[in-house]
């Protein structure tokens, strides 16, 4: 398994001149994918725990969200710099959630290229509950 700190080698992540710079929002522009054996997509996870159980609090799901996704690249052996690309759901959307998000993101990919990422509002997730989904698609050797 690779350096959890090394940035992945199947892809180069881009960040053009042309546009802003979107490191702060915890995020790139483009992720172009080169050199890889292996493309992992990751059904939306979210916040729940190996019970089943589900905080009400939205910066714990984030937590378990992630944990989560950690759990599923580590089972096909990858770590969070081979994800190249993050869709986020996030019910009721507003910019607490959004720092939330920021610092999570940052400290997970802390001194990588941030994967690309669309983050999109949505009023409800498959259960009433839920407050987050992220899925990923991840390359990696």
């Amino acid at each position: 398994m690779n350096n959890p700190k090394q940035q992945n080698s199947a892809f180069k992540i881009i960040n053009p001149e042309t546009l802003y710079d979107p490191k702060v929002y915890g995020y790139s522009h483009i992720a172009e994918i080169t050199h890889f054996s292996r493309i992992i997509h990751i059904s939306g996870q979210s916040g729940e725990d190996t019970q089943g159980n589900l905080s009400t609090v939205f910066q714990d799901q984030v937590q378990q969200t992630f944990l989560n996704i950690k759990l599923v690249l580590s089972a096909v052996n990858c770590i969070f710099s081979d994800v190249a690309v993050l869709k986020i759901l996030v019910v009721n959307h507003n910019s607490e959630k959004h720092e939330t998000l920021i610092n999570h993101v940052r400290e997970i990919w802390s001194g990588l290229d941030f994967p690309t990422c669309t983050l999109i509002p949505v009023p409800c997730l498959a259960k009433p509950e839920m407050l987050i989904e992220i899925d990923a698609t991840a390359y990696a050797n």
